[in-house]
């Protein structure tokens, strides 16, 4: 009872908040996303930074019910100590534009070395035999191995931060499966920060879908994307019982998004891997859906929402196997590589549907690719 008390505060105070930071970034014009740009979608002035008050809301909501429990206060604290590198840096593109990609990855990194220092949380075990032997063995690589996947998925979460409802349902779906897993293992600290993240982020999203009124920014993603990388790590570390690959196939789609999205630009050149383009999967979706209904300006923004919703079925498609078998290794390996080569079919098909006069989808030479919302 007390559990659903603190998520429906964590929703209301998150929902509240974004209002509030819609009204403040308006009237001060501050936080504005650009309308301009090979990955924008949206004609209305919008202010890309949800991921304060949803950073507002879990951090307070915490704090209380640490307080209130007696249980777990370091272990909270310590959590919003190795969160916020992570949503400082993104907080600081958000306002200021001019943090770079290597400098964000470089942050979060430092935010994975805070859980690895405060919290334990070391990825030694990927149920691969030897190479479990050896991230046990020789420390530095898992110190390696774990920041990688800490500052990698928070980077995938924002290269998914496309369009209104889309990045905000994957997070909430996530944490909401990794919380459930770790409530039947019986780890109150992990299943009630991933509901109460889980209800903030939901908060948001009553501002951001399906109208955009908010975007989630480079805080938002880079806040919840780290800590999904932290609470897997963590319920991994703390229950052997629970297969490595259950929070791997949660968030497979951000994952083989990013890495295909650096292969397909890799193989323009290298110089080419830093600059944004308009050929996500969901960036095809979208024009796949916006010919289907031959929309005007109007059915355009109406079709940046149903895009959404139809990616929403590849977070459900993921996480309700995940969910069945998260002890079972051989099938959630089994069920990642099949979601990798329904990826590529898929892809390429649409890829394919693409009419010879299409506008040009990649940056005009010399524009960075920030990997903002890509709208």
């Amino acid at each position: 009872m007390l559990m659903f008390a603190a998520s429906m505060t964590a929703l209301a105070t998150s929902a509240w908040l974004t209002y509030a930071t819609i009204s403040f970034a308006r009237r001060y014009g501050v936080g504005a996303d650009e309308g301009i740009g090979v990955q924008k979608f949206h004609r209305h002035w919008v202010p890309r930074l949800g991921g304060v008050p949803i950073f507002v809301a879990l951090a307070s909501t915490m704090l209380v019910m640490a307080w209130v429990t007696r249980m777990e206060v370091f272990a909270t604290i310590a959590l919003i100590v190795c969160v916020l590198p992570a949503f400082a840096i993104g907080l600081l593109e958000d306002l200021t534009r001019r943090s770079g990609v290597l400098v964000r990855l470089v942050v979060t990194m430092l935010s994975a070395s805070l859980g690895w220092w405060l919290l334990e949380g070391k990825l030694t075990r990927l149920d691969i035999p030897y190479v479990d032997e050896a991230l046990v063995a020789f420390a530095p690589a898992a110190f390696v191995l774990t920041l990688i996947a800490g500052a990698g998925i928070a980077h995938a979460i924002n290269i998914i931060d496309g369009y209104n409802g889309l990045s905000g349902f994957f997070v909430a779906v996530i944490l909401l499966s990794l919380g459930w897993v770790a409530h039947q293992v019986d780890d109150v600290f992990l299943c009630r920060t991933a509901w109460l993240a889980a209800a903030a982020t939901m908060g948001f999203l009553v501002w951001n879908f399906p109208n955009g009124r908010i975007f989630m920014g480079d805080a938002g993603a880079y806040l919840l994307g780290f800590l999904i990388a932290l609470l897997s790590i963590l319920l991994v570390t703390r229950h052997p019982e629970v297969s490595p690959w259950f929070p791997m196939l949660l968030v497979v789609h951000p994952v083989w998004e990013t890495l295909f999205s650096m292969y397909r630009r890799s193989r323009r050149g290298w110089s080419e891997m830093g600059r944004p383009d308009a050929l996500h999967l969901h960036s095809l979706v979208y024009r796949r859906v916006l010919k289907a209904r031959r929309t005007d300006s109007r059915q355009g923004a109406d079709s940046n929402a149903i895009t959404s919703v139809y990616l929403w079925l590849v977070a459900v498609v993921c996480a309700a196997p995940a969910l069945i078998y998260w002890r079972d290794t051989s099938v959630l390996v089994t069920l990642s590589v099949g979601f990798a080569v329904a990826y590529v079919l898929i892809y390429r098909r649409l890829l394919q549907s693409e009419p010879a006069s299409a506008p040009s989808l990649t940056a005009p030479a010399g524009e960075p690719d920030s990997s903002i919302a890509e709208r």
